[in-house]
C-alpha cells in the first residue's frame, strides 16, 4: 500500500513540469518568457524567480511604480541581461549562455492569482565538423585500399554510399554536416 502511494505521489510531482513551457535557444540569442497578459493592472504584482532556490530575479508592482531586475542573483549570471516589458510583464534574457539553462517561475498576485513555470535550455553553438584523412593509416592492396577518416567534434558518422561519409554534429536546435 505504501509503495503504491509513493509511486502515485512521484507521478504527481513529475506532471507538474508538464504544464509549464519548454523553451530552447542557442547560446548568444535572446529568449522571452511571456506572461500571457496583455496589460498589467494596478492590483497585480509580478515576480520572476529562477532555479531550485526560487531566487528573485525581477519584480513589477504597478501600484508602487517598481520595475526591478536583480541581475546579480544568484551568482551574477544575469548581470545586464534581464529586460522587463512594462506593459505585459514578460521577461527577456539577452545574450544567453548555457548558465541560463534552468527553471523559471512567474508568480502573479492580485485579483487574479496565477503562476506559470518555464524550463529553459540554452545550447552551445556547434562548430562545423572537419573530416581529416589520416594518410599514415592508409593501406592499399591489389584488391582494395583503406584509409581511416577522423571526424572532429562529431556526435554521429553516417555512411552514405561507396566511399562517401557524413559527419553530423547536432543538438535539438540545429545541426552541422560535412560530407
Amino acid at each position: 500500500m505504501f509503495h503504491t502511494c509513493v509511486l502515485f505521489c512521484l507521478s504527481c510531482w513529475s506532471l507538474i513540469g508538464v504544464f509549464g513551457d519548454s523553451v530552447s535557444v542557442m547560446e548568444g540569442d535572446s529568449v522571452t518568457l511571456n506572461t500571457d497578459i496583455t496589460e498589467i493592472t494596478e492590483e497585480e504584482d509580478i515576480l520572476w524567480k529562477y532555479g531550485d532556490e526560487n531566487s528573485l530575479i525581477a519584480k513589477i508592482s504597478i501600484e508602487t511604480r517598481v520595475f526591478s531586475t536583480y541581475d546579480d542573483v544568484p551568482d551574477g549570471r544575469f548581470r545586464d541581461r534581464l529586460k522587463l516589458d512594462d506593459q505585459t510583464g514578460s521577461l527577456t534574457i539577452t545574450n544567453t549562455t548555457t548558465e541560463h539553462t534552468g527553471d523559471y517561475k512567474l508568480d502573479i498576485s492580485g485579483a487574479k492569482r496565477s503562476s506559470k513555470s518555464f524550463s529553459v535550455s540554452v545550447y552551445a553553438r556547434l562548430p562545423v565538423p572537419v573530416i581529416i584523412r589520416n594518410s599514415s593509416q592508409c593501406s592499399s592492396s591489389s584488391s582494395s585500399s583503406s584509409c581511416s577518416l577522423v571526424c572532429s567534434s562529431v556526435l554521429n558518422v553516417e555512411y552514405q554510399d561507396k566511399n562517401t561519409y557524413s559527419c553530423v554534429l547536432n543538438n535539438p536546435i540545429s545541426n552541422q554536416t560535412t560530407h
